[in-house]
């Protein structure tokens, strides 16, 4: 996963304003007690920290993988 994918996961899940909000705030005992954006900057793959971030605000496994884009879409993002 790359850091542009794990971004526009967040920003579906939670919406822009508050993707920013978690990744900036809400600290992981699972990443080693930092924020998704320390623990990306530490180097933690992005795959993982979102999904430490799922774990925690309990996001339901069907949208984990996140909304289904069309390939022109896709293109755009």
């Amino acid at each position: 996963m790359k850091h542009s994918e794990y971004r526009r996961l967040m920003a579906d899940e939670f919406g822009t304003a508050y993707a920013g909000v978690l990744g900036g705030s809400h600290v992981l005992q699972k990443l080693g007690n930092r924020t998704p954006d320390e623990a990306l900057a530490d180097g933690v793959k992005p795959r993982e920290v979102w999904f430490a971030v799922c774990e925690d605000l309990q996001v339901p496994e069907e949208r984990r993988l996140g909304r289904d884009i069309p390939i022109k879409e896709r293109r755009d993002v």
